[in-house]
């Protein structure tokens, strides 16, 4: 009888540590999140004061970033899912605020010495090359550690539980993001408005200098706290020497192989065969094809082929169209206030329409919202003109993250734990892919009054996105919409009307 009575107690002691340590991961992911977020907004305003009058210097920025996390996301992926997870912790907490710090004491010494671009030009392009180089090493590294929170820890933590736990973490996480979206622009966009441009850059890196011990500890006491973390990791290290065997006994049985069979081992296509077949880059690719989410994963990943966003790009255009800092600041985090509201919504939708549905309504209620920034075009005064493009993308944010929300749950749900981080890896490559290509678009058409080609492409984008979606639902449900309840529902509406007016 007492034990029967204290065993409730026993459980909710239990339990309890495992709330405080899930605040410890969602604080760490804050504190990581915001350094990222102040980086990608200011970055676009520290271009276009470089090289005033040109998208040039933006673009370039970020056709490095995307063609960095297109050609290496495979391979962090690879990474993420092979090493430990403390390994992964310390790579990317150390990497991503080191790179941060290097790129804001290169902005600020760029400022400060602004006569360089005159007086020395190599040691200009040089300091520029460098903080190019810096942010993208910097945004490479939080892409390690979004596949390790998201993919990974998130999905061991909500093992055991209902579904709808995991859409909660799912949720709670997104939302700490779209948080750090709205509150770091705001904040760096008074700074630069209200102090300086420089004084943003020396934020940028102290904060990050600051908050990496921080970080670090949080995320090892989660890691510590948790004991299904710990048996996850240790089930990958485990696996590591079985495979290694495995690769021994195949390359043994190979070369006895090859031995009965030289004239083919010293073709040059066998040996590149071989070779291709060795670079875990390709293997990732090839992984990531034999899924059934490909289809979903391609459509978001066409939704970063766009400048309707407060990106780099959409940034520098407002700023030439003579919008202050703040008011983009404050514009983008309107934008990322609708954003948390999808992260409230998302998980209402999920449990009335399931998953693959809220996909549907979201990425096709994003398409609405986003005929207000195809109108802006139209528009004859050029502010009049940028507060469309500024409301129309921000409206398309709730639709948006709710998709994204969607098609990360059927790579949760779908994907084999194995594969999860190789196939987040290659998604977050194509998505980078597809960045990279809406950047090329600002190079190719560099001059801000010609903005709204970019947006009549990228709005062309977001429809095929939508169409694609559309086309794997049906695939899979073998229909659109269950028109046998939409009559049932006329008929009800018809007979309700009619006794209403014999009433």
């Amino acid at each position: 009888m007492l034990n029967l009575i204290n065993e409730p107690l026993i459980q909710q002691v239990e339990e309890q540590p495992s709330k405080s340590l899930i605040t410890y991961l969602y604080i760490g992911h804050f504190l990581a999140r915001w350094g990222a977020r102040m980086w990608e907004f200011s970055v676009g305003l520290y271009m276009i004061y470089l090289w005033p009058d040109s998208l040039l210097f933006a673009a370039i920025y970020g056709v490095l970033e995307s063609a960095s996390t297109a050609l290496f996301g495979p391979i962090v992926g690879h990474w993420v899912d092979r090493l430990t997870y403390v390994k992964v912790l310390q790579l990317w907490l150390v990497s991503q605020n080191l790179s941060f710090i290097v790129a804001g004491g290169t902005v600020v010494t760029l400022l400060v010495y602004s006569a360089l671009k005159v007086t020395n030009f190599s040691a200009f392009i040089l300091l520029v090359i460098l903080t190019n180089i810096s942010g993208a090493v910097g945004v490479l590294s939080t892409l390690a550690g979004t596949l390790l929170i998201e993919r990974k820890w998130v999905v061991v933590i909500s093992e055991g539980h209902s579904p709808e736990h995991l859409t909660k973490m799912n949720s709670v996480i997104r939302r700490i993001d779209l948080t750090c979206k709205l509150c770091a622009p705001v904040v760096t966009g008074f700074i630069i408005s209200f102090v300086s441009l420089k004084a943003s850059a020396l934020s940028l890196a102290l904060w990050n200098t600051i908050s990496v011990g921080v970080e670090y500890w949080l995320f090892i006491s989660v890691y510590n706290g948790i004991p299904g973390l710990q048996e996850s990791s240790h089930r990958r290290v485990s696996k590591s020497p079985s495979e290694s065997d495995f690769e021994e006994r195949k390359s043994t049985s190979h070369d006895e192989e090859s031995s009965q069979v030289k004239l083919l081992e010293d073709s040059l296509k066998a040996k590149f065969t071989k070779l291709v077949s060795s670079v875990p880059y390709f293997n990732a690719w090839r992984v990531f094809w034999q899924q059934d989410i490909v289809l979903p994963g391609i459509a978001l990943a066409l939704l970063f082929f766009t400048v309707l966003s407060f990106g780099t790009l959409m940034t520098a255009a407002l700023e030439w169209e003579g919008i202050p800092a703040y008011v983009i600041g404050i514009a983008r985090g309107v934008s990322a206030v609708i954003g948390i509201a999808a992260t409230i919504v998302y998980p209402i939708l999920q449990s009335r329409l399931s998953t693959l549905r809220t996909g549907l309504w979201s990425i096709w209620s994003q398409w609405i919202c986003l005929l207000v920034c195809v109108a802006s075009i139209w528009a004859r005064h050029n502010i009049l003109s940028a507060y469309m493009l500024m409301a129309g993308v921000a409206l398309s944010r709730l639709g948006l993250w709710s998709f994204d929300l969607s098609v990360i749950q059927q790579m949760q749900d779908n994907v084999h734990e194995s594969d999860r981080c190789v196939v987040g890896g290659v998604q977050n490559s194509l998505q980078s892919s597809m960045d990279l290509m809406g950047y090329v678009m600002g190079i190719l058409i560099a001059n801000p009054q010609d903005f709204w080609k970019l947006i009549l492409i990228s709005f062309g984008a977001v429809t095929l996105a939508a169409l694609l979606y559309t086309f794997h639902l049906y695939t899979i449900r073998k229909h659109l919409l269950h028109f046998e309840k939409l009559i049932l529902f006329v008929k009800w509406f018809t007979r309700s009307s009619g006794n209403a007016q014999l009433c």
